[in-house]
């Protein structure tokens, strides 16, 4: 079985550390692609069930036009945050908060440049009937839809995450931020034959017709990767019901799903046990080592719907 070579990037990013580049018992393998060794263009057999590592907006320039079926991106909000430091009140305990690199922006307008390089080399590698999900919060969800409508896309639906265990509010100076929004969207407004499984939208969305709100909770306990110290891996993880939600009403079994800005790797584990395949870039190999981990342990989908109803209506007392 083939390996990483031990070069200066890997040395400087992960200690060292080697990972296969296949695992998984199932028929279809997962494929880590290691960007810094190749500079070519890659093929669609090539990328399909393959963790990319390396920097999204170079390697979009290598992945052919109209390639995926969906994308989900999860980009860096700029929070914007403070630096202060918070503590709970009664126990005092430190709140760990979103604190990383990736997430800080000089401006405004290096924020939205950022995205609006992203959005357009997304928009090329998108199939002509391909949908977008890109989540966000109140910080930047605005900024990024009005980028979205300036390139072309066609708005299809934002979508509200309403959080049933969202972050305490300690100062009591504003409103709870309990929510986040997903915005859904096409390349352009003549796209007509988008995938839409309706049925699993009405069972999501609370009531009979399938509203655009989802009620969950965010990522926490057996589910939040933690690393070899116990600490978690990704500040912002997303949890699994969430993307499956995004998957099941917007693909098909064997579409190709892209996430540039992958994480640890959230959607491709869903889309892998879902059926789907998948393509997930990601620069930083520290959560590249997490999302390898994570595909060593099959995900179980029993019962899932189940409970996550029951919460929901417990939750809008419904």
């Amino acid at each position: 079985m083939k390996k990483l070579r031990n070069r200066s990037k890997v040395k400087e990013n992960a200690a060292n550390y080697v990972v296969p580049t296949e695992v998984g018992t199932m028929a279809r393998k997962i494929y880590l692609i290691d960007s810094f060794q190749l500079n070519k263009e890659f093929s669609v057999n090539e990328i399909k069930n393959s963790i990319i590592y390396g920097d999204a907006f170079e390697i979009l320039k290598r992945i052919k036009d109209e390639t995926f079926d969906m994308v989900f991106i999860d980009p860096p909000y700029f929070l914007q945050l403070s630096g202060k430091e918070l503590r709970r009140w009664k126990v005092k305990t430190k709140v760990d908060g979103v604190n990383d690199q990736w997430d800080k922006f000089s401006s405004f307008e290096e924020y939205d440049n950022f995205i609006k390089r992203l959005l357009f080399e997304t928009k090329r590698v998108m199939k002509p009937n391909a949908t977008l999900w890109i989540i966000s919060t109140y910080h930047s969800i605005f900024r990024i839809g009005k980028i979205l409508q300036d390139l072309g896309y066609w708005i299809l639906n934002d979508v509200i995450w309403l959080k049933t265990n969202p972050m305490p509010n300690w100062l009591g100076v504003r409103f709870t931020n309990a929510t986040e929004t997903l915005i859904w969207a096409v390349k352009d407004k003549n796209v007509k034959k988008y995938t839409f499984n309706r049925n699993y939208a009405k069972i999501f969305g609370f009531g009979s017709t399938g509203t655009n709100v989802w009620v969950l909770p965010i990522c926490s306990g057996k589910e939040r990767l933690k690393d070899e110290h116990g600490k978690k891996c990704h500040s912002t993880q997303k949890p699994i019901e969430l993307l499956r939600r995004v998957i099941l009403t917007s693909t098909k079994e064997n579409d190709l799903i892209l996430d540039p800005m992958a994480g640890v790797g959230t959607t491709g584990y869903v889309a892998y046990f879902l059926g789907r395949n998948f393509t997930m870039i990601e620069k930083n190999f520290e959560y590249v080592k997490c999302t390898l981990r994570r595909f060593e342990k099959k995900l179980n989908f029993d019962n899932l719907i189940t409970k996550k109803e029951e919460k929901q209506l417990n939750f809008l007392n419904i």
